[in-house]
């Protein structure tokens, strides 16, 4: 029997007859993912469960409320109730006599069998053979379809207060419409609330009271992040805007990252709340919400002012403008706003090239309502373009989406916090020339003393052109940068630079665009004392470190490169080539810090934390791709704020952007530090960075170095195999440092053990990239499981040789497992590589520190 119900069209004398009919052929189902035509849901525990078991369909109270009952869809099996969909949010059921029923004629309805009523239906009729049925999705989607697959109803187009991956966020051009997302009225009662979520014709997204009044803005979208905003890059929850052209639509959509369930509520006080699920505790972990302080109210200062948290008060107009009512700006209530101090030039002149000028304002939230000139390309045409046009009032040139001008209100503009400025833009405001002091007023004058004295340089430059070679040499001599000290006792005699170094660095530089300050050898030696053995720091792949002072105090080390070294002048280049291009505040600068004792835990993950976006910058971030090929403990420097460096760039590899892997026949690094791949097949990739920050990480926790583990049975045990061991056998604990265990955050901790063995997998596939390594670290996302670590020493199998860093000293490993070591001494060390490690596992490494000269 098929029971349909079409309110309009029942007689109220019918409509009981009809549901108890209806109740004699409810299925007694629970749990299944589909209802069938003929079939009704009961509020009796029957349910809809989607394939995957993550959501369900059914009748519901709101915690805290009592009697009201709801149909809707929430999360299956977490102890919170997490309700992302209501049915009847505006007509609660009074008590548990509800009921959905599926109609024949393809209508889907909420009945209310004590007051014999309809309470929701989806409106929806259908004349087509097909039969019809309504599913649950993994997604939390409820939809109603043809057998053919047809969708004639979607709960998607008609969403509650949560923003779920998959979802959009549309707003139609053509009939000026939009997907709206409503609050609850409060925290127990889901009918509608004061608060709408939704998009704009520009792109942003806006909190309004009720449907028209600004809340909250997001500022548009530049392809990785809202620019109002100071989330982390969105591109990490899938974000996507589309515009649609040909339909007049623009819609956001976005897609789980990591497979993590996370959600965007509009909560029922304004806030807008995002949140993913830790799965171990089934508990919501916020990790961004908006807004948070008075100045990302929108328009809490009014028109021409700036709001900044850390000021005191938190409005003050912008400048060139005063309070539109100084008795009420006084008093704390801004909303008024300012106005223009001094007309503009163009205004009073009418013409539209007046004598005014901008003023900038930095790092800050850009104004609403503003216009796109889509022509512009640039920030110099983009200030063109708002100065020959008297009406606009400012302008901005954004990255990733081009020049905005401004010819209306000003109006909520938002200085970012101190460390969220990055997020901020630049933003000129148009002002009278009095206003701006005697920048204005002279600039055409400094106009034409530019073009003229552009002139005569070209004119003079082509005039020496003759005595080219000349004054090469000239410039060179000149901006040698001689540094003297009184009474130098140290020569050159007994000093021994390696022959033929000097030049042939300074050419590979010069070929590569570098320019770097340069010291004389005389300088050097005196800034070392002569290269003392008491200012050594320690000795590495091709030469000695030592410590030394400059003239303005500053302390530096400086490589010197050994005639008996077994790398050499390339690798001695390279680094020198690698180093001065990348610029980072993880990357070496060319300074060396001094030991302070041991580190506390905090400021060991802050160094695993500095070490992973040092490589996020290396990997992806930097106009070079690098991939650095000898990550090691001894090489990460900390500064006077223990802030860590990565140094040592000489077996770096540069990438193409398009270039996922190399290979090579000359394997070079540190033992214990290469991942497998690398040492047994020559193949390394960015993936051979992460297996040796792998190790870095387990070293940091544990307080022990790599090759510090003894031998167990017939095989040697690294950290690897240790911590391993004893991941598997619940006693990861136990790696933990001593000297922290009392003071550290435990679940932090287990947090960078579970990273550190993700990054030192045995297949290169299995390891996370560095980005996804940084976002773990940082935000508690589900971690993978870890699939396979090997606990045996990489071994080598290539055809040529194999240089690795032991001790200090370089090593030469060839097919036969025979280790040659030219050691500090120059004397020759032959055996297997078991007789080098020695019994107790211990290589003796040596702090290998870095650099020639100090770069500022």
């Amino acid at each position: 029997m098929l029971v349909a119900h079409t309110p309009n069209m029942i007689s109220p004398f019918l409509l009981p007859l009809l549901l108890l009919s209806l109740s004699l052929f409810i299925c007694t189902f629970s749990g299944t993912t589909t209802l069938l035509q003929g079939q009704s849901l009961t509020d009796d525990g029957q349910t809809l469960i989607s394939p995957a078991k993550i959501f369900e369909l059914g009748f519901f109270s709101p915690q805290g409320s009592s009697g009201r009952r709801y149909l809707g869809i929430y999360y299956h099996n977490i102890p919170t109730q997490s309700i992302v969909w209501i049915a009847n949010r505006d007509n609660p059921l009074l008590d548990s006599s509800g009921i959905l029923s599926l109609g024949a004629n393809g209508n889907l309805s909420l009945l209310d069998r004590a007051a014999g009523n309809s309470l929701w239906s989806t409106d929806t009729s259908t004349t087509s053979n097909n039969s019809l049925s309504l599913m649950l999705l993994d997604s939390g989607r409820l939809v109603l379809q043809l057998a053919n697959e047809t969708i004639i109803w979607d709960s998607f187009d008609h969403p509650s207060d949560t923003f779920l991956p998959g979802m959009k966020l549309l707003f139609n051009k053509k009939t000026e419409s939009r997907i709206l997302f409503r609050s609850w009225r409060s925290a127990d009662d889901p009918s509608t609330g004061n608060y709408s979520l939704g998009l704009d014709s520009s792109g942003q997204i806006f909190i309004w009271e009720g449907d028209s009044r600004p809340r909250w803005r997001s500022g548009q979208w530049d392809g990785t992040k809202f620019i109002g905003t100071t989330m982390r890059p969105l591109y990490l929850y899938g974000f996507h805007l589309t515009n649609d052209v040909d339909n007049g639509l623009i819609y956001f959509t976005y897609t789980e990252f990591n497979g993590s369930l996370i959600r965007f509520v509009l909560q029922w006080d304004g806030v807008e709340n995002t949140s993913m699920l830790v799965m171990k505790t089934k508990q919501w972990e916020s990790v961004w919400v908006q807004p948070v302080n008075d100045c990302e109210i929108y328009g809490k200062c009014g028109e021409f002012s700036i709001c900044s948290q850390s000021s005191t008060p938190i409005c003050t107009c912008l400048k060139g403008f005063e309070p539109k009512n100084g008795d009420e700006w006084g008093n704390g209530n801004w909303s008024g706003g300012c106005v223009r101090r001094t007309e503009l030039g163009c205004e009073m002149n009418g013409s539209r090239d007046g004598e005014d000028g901008f003023f900038k304002v930095e790092g800050v939230k850009v104004p609403d309502l503003s216009d796109w000139a889509s022509t512009v390309r640039n920030n110099e045409d983009c200030e063109s373009y708002c100065q020959s046009n008297c009406s606009c009032k400012a302008y901005a040139y954004i990255l990733g989406i081009g020049c905005f001008t401004w010819d209306r209100r000003i109006i909520d503009v938002y200085e970012f916090a101190e460390g969220d400025n990055i997020n901020g833009n630049d933003l000129y405001i148009k002002l009278a020339a009095s206003e701006l002091g005697n920048k204005c007023k002279i600039w055409r004058i400094i106009a034409i003393v530019c073009a003229l004295a552009i002139f005569f340089a070209v004119a003079f430059a082509v005039i020496l052109c003759k005595y080219h070679v000349m004054l090469r040499d000239w410039w060179k001599k000149h901006r040698m940068r001689e540094v003297s000290f009184d009474g130098l006792a140290s020569k050159r005699a007994g000093i021994t630079e390696s022959s033929g170094l000097s030049g042939s660095v300074d050419e590979g530089l010069e070929a590569n665009g570098i320019e770097l300050p340069l010291y004389s050898f005389d300088s050097i030696a005196t800034a070392t004392n002569n290269f003392n053995n008491s200012n050594k720091l320690g000795e590495g792949g091709f030469g000695h470190v030592y410590k030394g002072v400059l003239p303005d105090g500053k302390d530096i080390a400086v490589k010197r490169l050994s005639r008996s070294s077994g790398q050499g002048q390339q690798e001695f280049k390279n680094e020198m080539t690698l180093i001065a291009k990348l610029q980072h505040r993880n990357l070496v600068r060319l300074l060396v810090p001094d030991k302070q004792g041991l580190l506390g835990w905090s400021k060991r993950f802050e160094i695993i934390e500095g070490v992973a976006r040092g490589l996020v910058y290396l990997h992806q971030d930097s106009r070079l791709r690098i991939i650095h090929r000898d990550l090691k403990a001894s090489n990460i420097l900390l500064d006077e704020s223990m802030n860590p460096k990565i140094s040592d760039f000489g077996m770096a590899r540069i990438f193409g952007n398009d270039q996922n892997h190399d290979n090579t026949e000359r394997v070079v690094g540190t033992f214990g530090y290469m991942a497998p791949e690398y040492g047994m097949e020559g193949l390394f990739s960015v993936k051979s960075d992460v297996y040796s920050f792998g190790i870095l990480v387990l070293e940091i926790v544990s307080g022990r170095r790599n090759n510090s583990f003894h031998r167990m049975g017939n095989s040697i045990i690294n950290i690897v195999g240790y911590a391993w061991q004893l991941w598997n056998e619940d006693r990861a604990m136990e790696l933990i440092d001593s000297s922290i265990l009392e003071t550290c955050s435990t679940r932090q901790v287990m947090r960078c053990i579970h990273v550190g063995l993700l990054c030192v997998q045995d297949r290169a596939n299995d390891r996370p990239d560095m980005p996804s390594v940084l976002l773990m670290l940082g935000i508690a996302v589900e971690l993978p499981l870890v699939m396979n670590v090997s606990s045996k020493p990489v071994a080598f199998a290539l055809d040529g040789p194999v240089f690795l860093d032991v001790g200090g000293n370089v090593c030469e490993s060839r097919l036969d497992n025979v280790v040659s070591c030219v050691a500090k001494d120059l004397e020759l060390a032959l055996g297997p590589i078991d007789t080098l490690i020695g019994n107790d596992g211990d290589l003796r490494w040596k702090l290998l520190v870095h650099w020639l000269l100090s770069y500022s």
